[in-house]
């Protein structure tokens, strides 16, 4: 798949500290330690729906660490997935009388525009599970060739599953006990109490052809994949073992994540398959939790349309710390637009308030696991000063402008 166009990144002078993240594996906050090439995997859509703020809340996350690596020197080796073939696709082309195939274009390019309109940085890779089928058929076959994996005894669908009990470190990202990786299996796309498994827990590596679903050819025979080896493949072909990052929403720590690294590491024999396992929290509206089912999402197309500046919605979205659970309300946005608003009547000022600090501050705030409302707080301090004080700083302006715009991706 083609990823979005990418925005111009400008450089700054100096540098900032380490970047600093939270760690879900082990709880902590701890530096990251990238090579000249830092590398990143973060779990994209399953394009059935539009970009909610769920979404564009968790890409935004992750672009800041794109943009604080690059800030610091690196390159950055990204790479996002698209789920393309999996149940709730098929379920809503079902549901729609729509073709699953053109539901996953439509909604692809969709989510394509939101995130060029937010400034995201695009993935290097940015690739479809479809594409990766052949991908995805080796790694399962390396598993049932190891023992890490077996068929179920069931002549009408044998399909292939994973025994988790196979990867040794089993349960070191998520951390979740006994039962309540039970309870989240079964809500998040598991079937535990699907018969002849050796354990409610394994996960499906491959599905047998169904009447009326869509199937591949292969060596395991026809069919299609699971959930968490799509990721598994992806990742390892592109960024190998040891990546500084796998990223997603907090929804995705068990089982998907877990699954997806306990893969990896079965077939690979290394352990952790990533440095840090980052999550974002969830976003609710007006208090209560945002989901598909309640039918209350808010999309970003949608605010779009309706002549939002993506630049305010970026700052709505940055103003809470990425790591918590937030409500998203109207109220939250006019207030952003309104700081929006602010900072750019003072970088519009022929001069303003000395910007080395300003500066200095913001990148300490990001390198701080983040500190997104740090971080803003920094900017309106510089911005007030300069509005109220008229700075002498000719340069002062401009520097502002290219910091925020190089580190936090606001377009002032």
């Amino acid at each position: 798949m083609q990823p979005w166009t990418s925005t111009q990144v400008p450089q700054l002078p100096g540098e900032g500290p380490p970047l600093r993240l939270h760690d879900t594996a082990t709880g902590t906050v701890r530096p990251t330690a990238p090579g000249h090439t830092a590398r990143m995997y973060v779990c994209g859509i399953t394009p059935y729906d539009a970009t909610h703020l769920g979404h564009a809340a968790t890409y935004l996350a992750f672009d800041l660490i794109h943009r604080y690596w690059r800030d610091a020197g690196h390159e950055v080796h990204y790479v996002q997935n698209v789920t393309d073939i999996d149940d709730p696709l098929l379920a809503r082309a079902q549901r729609d009388l729509d073709d699953w195939v053109v539901l996953g274009m439509r909604e692809t390019a969709l989510f394509r525009e939101d995130m060029e309109s937010l400034r995201v940085l695009p993935p290097r890779d940015f690739i479809g599970a479809v594409e990766a089928i052949g991908e995805i058929v080796e790694v399962v076959g390396k598993l049932l060739t190891s023992g890490a994996a077996y068929r179920l005894d069931d002549r009408m669908h044998p399909d292939i599953y994973f025994d988790h009990r196979s990867a040794e470190h089993f349960g070191y990202e998520s951390g979740y006990d006994a039962d309540t990786m039970a309870r989240l299996s079964a809500e998040r796309g598991g079937d535990p109490e699907r018969p002849g498994k050796r354990h409610p827990l394994d996960a499906l590596l491959w599905r047998t052809a169904r009447e009326g679903e869509p199937s591949w050819d292969s060596e395991l025979g026809p069919g299609r994949p699971g959930w968490h080896v799509e990721c598994c493949a992806i990742a390892l072909n592109r960024l190998g073992t040891g990546f500084d990052v796998q990223g997603g929403g907090s929804d995705l720590i068990f089982p998907h994540h877990e699954f997806s690294a306990a893969h990896a590491e079965a077939l690979t024999g290394e352990y952790p398959i990533a440095q840090h396992y980052v999550h974002t929290g969830m976003i609710g509206l007006n208090g209560k939790k945002m989901s598909k089912s309640k039918g209350n999402l808010v999309f970003v197309s949608r605010l779009r349309a309706d002549g939002v500046d993506p630049m305010a919605l970026r700052l709505a979205l940055l103003s809470g710390h990425y790591r918590t659970d937030r409500s998203w309300t109207s109220g939250l946005l006019d207030e952003e637009a309104t700081r929006l608003i602010r900072w750019r009547d003072a970088v519009a000022l022929p001069a303003g308030a000395p910007a080395a600090n300003a500066i200095s501050q913001l990148r300490a705030h990001l390198a701080d696991d983040l500190d997104t409302p740090g971080a803003l707080a920094t900017v309106d301090a510089w911005a007030t000063e300069t509005l109220t004080r008229r700075g002498r700083d000719a340069d002062a302006s401009a520097a502002v402008r290219t910091a925020v715009d190089a580190l936090l991706g606001v377009a002032l």
